[in-house]
């Protein structure tokens, strides 16, 4: 196995005034953040740094993260809206029909119809089920991910199959 990293989630902000952190997670589950000993942080510049979790709790749909060496809110603040990153090795493996973020972004996307549509660039979360940011030719297309729309997703060959609800692509 690999030691790629993979994108887990993100910092969205601080909580409370003892240096932990608000991330989203980037699977379906937050178990995959639950999980971990360790860390990467990758900021905007681009520098990432590994740090010890201490503590991962769930926060409703959110995760609370406390890592070491950090015990104030103002030592965490450069860290908010950096990304984490994780080993793929450290990762539990995922239910069938599961994948995480980064495993998705980059797919080439094509209905049932054989009509491409484009390339997954990025993907919105809701509340209610994430939305795939399609992206061709300067104009992007918005696909719910709801099990009756996402036909197929195939990692190895990168693509996803689509059946899109009628009249999402009218202009």
């Amino acid at each position: 196995m690999s030691s790629k990293t993979v994108v887990i989630g993100k910092i969205q902000g601080t909580h409370g005034v003892r240096g932990q952190l608000r991330v989203i997670p980037f699977a379906g589950s937050a178990s995959s953040l639950l999980a971990l000993k360790s860390v990467q942080v990758k900021v905007a510049s681009g520098a990432a740094e590994t740090f010890p979790v201490v503590k991962a709790q769930l926060h409703g749909n959110r995760v609370i993260l406390s890592l070491k060496p950090f015990d104030n809110i103002n030592q965490v603040l450069h860290l908010v809206g950096g990304e984490i990153l994780a080993l793929r090795e450290q990762l539990p493996e995922l239910e069938e029909d599961e994948y995480y973020w980064s495993d998705l972004l980059g797919l080439q996307v094509s209905t049932t119809e054989g009509e491409h549509l484009g390339e997954l660039v990025d993907i919105i979360e809701t509340g209610s089920n994430d939305v795939y940011v399609v992206a061709k030719d300067g104009r992007e297309v918005l696909i719910p991910a709801l099990e009756d729309v996402i036909v197929a997703v195939d990692i190895p060959a990168g693509t996803m199959t689509v059946a899109l609800p009628e009249g999402l692509l009218e202009p």
